[in-house]
């Protein structure tokens, strides 16, 4: 998925939250039978869900990264 921000949709979105429905989408994209404007608008849901996954993941590392540059 290409970089997106996330929308206003997705801002509150824990990760948890962020990542059961964006397999919740791939999973209706999958099982086929939307018509085309529904499938583009579930795409764009998807790409700002991964954008939020994506976000909360790099929140993470930077975290992890900070807690081991510091001494014990």
């Amino acid at each position: 998925m290409s970089e997106q921000k996330p929308d206003a949709g997705t801002a509150g979105l824990s990760y948890e939250e962020a990542r059961e429905q964006l397999i919740a989408v791939v999973g209706r994209l999958e099982a086929g039978g939307a018509s085309l404007e529904e499938s583009l608008a579930l795409w764009e849901r998807g790409e700002a869900l991964a954008a939020r996954c994506e976000e909360w993941l790099e929140g993470a590392r930077k975290r992890l990264a900070a807690a081991r540059d510091q001494p014990l």
